[in-house]
């Protein structure tokens, strides 16, 4: 196979023969038997192409702009780029890597609601037009130092679950519309489009539709203020669910069809983050210490028993909220993970809570499952660890856990056969053969991210 290297600035092991997601994570963790062991993730790049041809498929009217907040792993940048995705940006970081990787200004958003004036023109310096903008303030502030932007008017949707405690709400009210335009208006600011503020995994179809509804009405409103509106950005909010994704696209697409008809001429976007790399990564992490906090009674007769008569164990973990469960501090709970060792099918399991190793009350990463009894040393994976994993450790000086990248020679030919994979656009793959065998050391075959 052709080799795609130009001063490669990580690696894909390419699996064949075979070879697993699972056989990766145990050569792994065999690695780290006798040394200090790390947590590490593993990221299979053939799921984010896979979840692509997904969106392509229910999708195929709405473009897809990635969210790069939700995981900036510069492989993923650079698989999705070659995909054909946009990218939305919160701050001058992300805008500079997704730079970096050859991505034009016109694929690129700029999402961030509140921006420093630096950053702004940073963006009209770069050639980045499309600004979010949800008040007053950031209208003057773009006029000032990016005259030349052209912006989404960020408008709230109603909460799909209004008692959620995480549920925030962005953007700018449907009343407050008028007056933004009227303002942009005079400050001879373009606004060229709509974008629906819709966070999280969104269960709720009808969400959407109004968020849509809304979008029209913004629209004529835009229209009769003399602006050209042909950008409808629908947000965000799509779990990795191919049957969650069927649903929002039936909604979406009846709606569209009525108030933003193919004849209009307008571009429907939308901003999926976790739906992309949510599967595509897993982690994991060792046990490095362990507490007994109830005791099983040792007098007991035979017979059922309760709660209280069996052990219960917090297990500490090598990673805790303040590192790569950073997303339980915000967002949903942390699915158990599976275990990493033989047990019997029969094997007794006890209640038993996971804590990060701050000796934090708030690093706690999932307050109850059940396992069998652990060791230290033990290993426990996570699957479904690529979205809001993998920023800076908050609070510590630990470096953050490795990424090692693998593809199936299946995925990796079936992207090929896309006409996508050309030099230019994964200019930083070092494609290397993986092989399974006790001399083989996986580590000089994955360079960490």
């Amino acid at each position: 196979m052709k080799g795609i290297a130009d001063e490669p600035q990580y690696s894909v092991s390419l699996l064949e023969g075979g070879t697993t997601l699972c056989d990766v994570i145990d050569n792994h963790i065999d690695e780290q038997t006798l040394s200090e062991k790390n947590a590490f993730f593993v990221a299979d790049l053939g799921v984010i192409i896979r979840q692509h041809v997904r969106w392509r498929i229910h999708m195929a009217q709405i473009r897809p702009f990635y969210a790069v907040r939700c995981n900036s792993s510069p492989a993923v940048i650079e698989v999705l780029a070659a995909l054909g995705c946009g990218f939305t940006c919160s701050n001058k970081s992300e805008l500079e890597l997704v730079q970096s990787h050859g991505i034009p200004a016109e694929d690129i958003i700029y999402s961030g609601v509140c921006k420093q004036v630096s950053q702004i023109k940073y963006a009209a310096k770069n050639g980045i037009d499309l600004l979010v903008c949800d008040n007053e303030a950031e209208l003057r502030k773009i006029s000032r130092c990016h005259p030349n932007a052209k912006l989404l008017l960020q408008v709230s949707t109603e909460a799909s679950n209004p008692d959620d405690e995480m549920s925030m709400t962005f953007g700018c009210s449907l009343k407050d519309c008028r007056h933004l335009l009227e303002s942009a208006k005079e400050l001879g600011v373009q606004v060229v489009g709509v974008r629906s503020h819709i966070s999280g995994s969104c269960d709720d179809d009808q969400v959407y539709v109004h968020a849509i509804s809304d979008a029209r009405c913004i629209f004529d409103m835009g229209e009769e203020i003399g602006f050209n509106m042909n950008i409808l950005d629908i947000g965000g909010g799509f779990s990795g669910s191919e049957t969650h994704l069927e649903v929002i696209n039936s909604a979406v697409m009846s709606v569209v069809d009525l108030y933003f008809p193919s004849s209009c001429g307008v571009s429907i976007i939308a901003e999926p983050g976790s739906f992309f790399v949510s599967s595509a990564f897993t982690l994991a992490v060792s046990i490095i210490s362990k507490e007994v906090v109830a005791r099983d009674c040792k007098d007991q007769e035979h017979g059922e028993l309760s709660p209280n008569e069996e052990p219960e164990f917090q297990y500490y973990m090598n990673e805790g909220v303040y590192g790569s469960f950073s997303s339980k501090l915000s967002e949903s709970p942390i699915a158990a993970p599976s275990v990493h060792k033989n047990t019997s099918l029969d094997a007794p399991v006890f209640s038993s809570s996971l804590w990060g190793p701050s000796g934090d009350d708030l690093d706690q990463v999932v307050e109850h499952c059940l396992l069998p009894e652990l060791n230290i040393g033990d290993w426990l994976v996570f699957a479904h660890a690529g979205a809001y994993s993998l920023g800076q450790p908050l609070f510590t000086s630990t470096d953050a856990p490795p990424v090692y990248y693998i593809i199936s020679s299946r995925d990796w030919f079936e992207m090929q056969d896309t006409g996508v994979t050309h030099e230019a656009t994964l200019k930083n793959f070092s494609l290397v053969p993986y092989f399974l065998n006790s001399c083989q050391t996986a580590a000089a075959l994955s360079v960490p991210a």
